[in-house]
């Protein structure tokens, strides 16, 4: 039911509703025109719209004003574990865990703006930002650490290999956290190549520290495509447990795969806009650039899908640029690119989480993100772990 009023919308009228209604998602004309799924140049339409210049039709202003305002993801306050959320991101891995019902949320950081919007829109919650600048006597204290970091090379100077050669990174604010608040259990999650990067000391000093601090520590590469997404997303999993609290640490076992049978065609949108439909020169830019790829015997280069297609490749951060690594096959018509709703189910998102953002930073959030499915999957086994005693 339209949540309109049964009067006749005249320009004034239009034009106060919508900048309204914007003001209050507290986004740009650009983002609300890409959020409502808005033609190319989409955010001139609503310009116009706001200076009383033409009037929306009642569908489009229908659309608008029935974009979600409350947060879809309440935090489970009755929940009987707490968890932190260490470069949250737009709260992926928070998901995977809150969607078990035992876990709540008691601190979170972010440091890019455009992540924490997405972050806040969904949780209601305003990430704290840089973890480099945060007391770590200041985090709540909690069961449950998890955290996404970057991937960086250690100075190996000292040649140490343990908690003290982690200074420097990303990493070391987990560190320092796990030893000061001593968490029963940890997730991290990183690309596959964190084993092989810097000749293999970077993990080596990783795990090294993580036992240090008194951690049972336990290893693992999934793609996403065997837990029910259709995207072929290989990560490393890192879990932890604090030995002296949790005795039957060693029951852990990572979760089967489920490996349900799954097609990119199960979350394509119909009716896609044309304004993800790349254009005759990018379309003839890729053509030319995989060619010369392949003349040189390497693979690179755009990969096209189908909806008969099993999966795509590892949707990445700067997909945005021009979409060149996952394109969808259309008859009679150059390839498009996915949308961010499609990006959103490649990494197992519900359909209720809501993108806030414009697609160029949508893109970079989902591609930046966690599978959530993995997660959970992930997460139901932990808390198997240290709800037993």
């Amino acid at each position: 039911m339209s949540i309109i009023p049964e009067v006749d919308i005249n320009l004034q009228s239009a034009s106060l509703l919508i900048r309204q209604k914007r003001k209050r998602l507290n986004m740009t004309q650009k983002e609300l025109a890409d959020a409502v799924g808005m033609p190319k140049y989409g955010d001139r339409t609503i310009r116009r719209w706001e200076k009383e210049e033409t009037l929306p039709s009642q569908l489009e202003l229908t659309s608008i004003l029935n974009f979600p305002e409350n947060m879809p993801y309440k935090n489970n306050e009755d929940a009987p574990l707490k968890m932190i959320d260490l470069f949250c991101g737009i709260g992926g891995t928070r998901l995977g865990f809150q969607l078990t019902g035992k876990v709540k949320s008691v601190f979170s950081s972010e440091i890019d703006s455009f992540a924490i919007k997405t972050y806040k829109s969904n949780f209601g919650e305003t990430p704290y930002g840089d973890i480099t600048l945060i007391d770590e006597k200041s985090v709540p204290d909690h069961d449950i650490l998890v955290g996404g970091f970057p991937c960086q090379a250690f100075s190996m100077a000292g040649k140490k290999l343990g908690f003290e050669d982690t200074r420097g990174t990303l990493f070391f604010d987990i560190a320092r956290i796990l030893k000061e608040k001593r968490p029963k259990a940890f997730l991290l999650e990183n690309v596959k190549n964190l084993k092989s990067h810097g000749k293999g000391e970077t993990f080596k000093v990783i795990e090294g520290t993580l036992k240090d601090l008194g951690y049972a520590v336990f290893t693992t590469i999934f793609s996403s495509k065997d837990f029910g997404v259709p995207q072929n997303r290989e990560r490393i999993y890192i879990v932890g447990f604090d030995i002296q609290q949790v005795p039957n640490w060693n029951e852990f076992a990572f979760p089967t795969p489920p490996k349900t049978q799954i097609c990119v065609g199960d979350i394509l949108e119909d009716n896609v806009d044309n304004k993800y439909t790349i254009s005759d020169k990018l379309w003839e830019g890729h053509q030319r650039r995989k060619q010369e790829h392949k003349d040189k015997g390497n693979g690179f280069g755009y990969s096209l899908f189908s909806k008969n297609s099993p999966y795509v490749n590892t949707i990445s951060a700067r997909y945005y640029k021009d979409g060149s690594e996952v394109l969808i096959a259309q008859e009679n018509n150059n390839p498009r690119k996915i949308t961010p709703r499609e990006a959103a189910r490649l990494q197992g998102f519900p359909e209720n989480f809501i993108i806030p953002v414009s697609d160029t930073q949508s893109y970079k959030q989902f591609g930046n993100t966690v599978s959530v499915p993995v997660v959970k999957a992930i997460a139901d086994n932990i808390l198997n772990i240290i709800c037993k005693f």
